[in-house]
């Protein structure tokens, strides 16, 4: 198999389950940290013809992450895309089990099995805290209905408040977040990546949890310690 991810998470999952398969990945694909292949562009950005030039037996790629006319122009070239649709974690087992077997890994890799006994294993939670997930800055932007990271929070006991917006990424006036005044801002690294400088001084008076992006979004091998590294910095925010 030759195959070019165009989504990161998906990219650490196939390179840590079939390895070699993988000839072209995304400019931010991150991990594993020494993936030697060639790079293709953004998510948004893809450089069709050089992954063209590659020759590929299968792209992935996601609904969210990646734009239609991209993967429309990679079908016209006569390349097989794989689309994967991902708003819940149960969903995420789903397709990541699809998206390997597609990629000829001979077996279920140890670690998928690891993160869905972590996730069917998690406690109720004590109490439900309520939270505002900003994901972007100039303009704000927060979390808003159907997306992966609010399911992965809503297991951990946060419920955030854009749950039942319109929008799935809802721009929101940063007043009107303040007025929210939930129990605690969360402030992942990515896709915006906040920082303990660049984000918290916009919520004075609140509790604001600076987490992982990988851990909240991603849909991979980190999808097995997400919950205790998530967890970890919510209550140490809530302290």
């Amino acid at each position: 198999m030759r195959v070019v991810s165009l989504v990161p998470s998906l990219t650490e999952a196939v390179a840590v389950s079939a390895p070699g398969v993988l000839v072209g990945v995304t400019d931010w694909c991150t991990h594993p940290a020494d993936l030697g292949v060639a790079r293709v562009g953004g998510t948004k950005n893809p450089k069709i013809e050089r992954i063209v030039d590659l020759a590929p037996d299968l792209v992935i790629a996601n609904e969210e992450e990646n734009r239609a006319p991209d993967l429309a122009a990679l079908r016209t070239a006569g390349i097989e895309v794989l689309v994967t649709e991902i708003r819940d974690v149960p969903e995420a087992f789903r397709e990541l089990e699809r998206v390997l077997t597609a990629c000829g890994a001979g077996t279920r890799p140890r670690w998928l099995d690891e993160a869905e006994r972590t996730w069917s294993a998690l406690p109720a939670p004590d109490r439900r805290t309520t939270a505002v997930v900003p994901i972007w800055r100039r303009p704000w932007m927060v979390l808003g209905r159907d997306t992966f990271a609010g399911d992965v929070l809503a297991r951990l006991g946060v419920d955030h408040v854009h749950a039942t917006h319109e929008d799935r990424y809802p721009r929101i006036p940063l007043e009107e977040l303040r007025a929210a005044a939930p129990d605690v801002v969360v402030l992942p690294d990515e896709p915006y990546r906040f920082t303990a400088d660049d984000g918290p001084e916009a919520f004075p008076g609140l509790p604001c949890a600076l987490v992982s992006g990988r851990h909240l979004t991603w849909y991979g091998p980190s999808l097995a310690e997400a919950p205790g590294v998530l967890g970890a910095a919510l209550r140490a925010a809530r302290r």
